[in-house]
């Protein structure tokens, strides 16, 4: 089974004002884990701080947001607005949901965040 595995910021970022916002013993902590996991990653990033997000609605009748300029002119629009957003994530393979739950607490750990674990489908 595939799971992602998001990193939720809940005020780290802006606690130091930068997007990349992990300690040097959290960022070591956290190659540390890839390493262990190098066998079920199967993608991993990190992600810029959601001002840096355009949102696309391309629905019949909605506002666009962005760069459809053959109909309406474009607008950015931030994707959120909220404090807690995803900063990163992992997309793991892994054999079962309760494996995937341990290693989200991992995860938790070695980046000093919280860890938002989904099933992908």
């Amino acid at each position: 089974m595939q799971f992602l595995v998001n990193v939720i910021d809940d005020g780290q970022a802006a606690a130091v004002g930068n997007t990349y916002s992990a300690t040097d013993a959290e960022a070591a902590a956290v190659d540390a884990f890839n390493q262990r996991m190098a066998d079920a990653i199967v993608f991993a990033a990190g992600v810029s701080a959601p001002a840096d997000a355009t949102v696309v609605d391309a629905r019949e009748g909605a506002a666009a947001t962005t760069a459809d300029t053959t109909t309406r002119p474009a607008t950015t629009v931030p994707a959120t607005s909220t404090d807690e957003y995803v900063a990163g994530f992992w997309v793991m393979d892994l054999p079962d949901a309760e494996t995937a739950a341990r290693v989200a607490h991992q995860a938790s750990q070695a980046c000093n965040r919280k860890i938002e674990l989904r099933p992908l489908l």
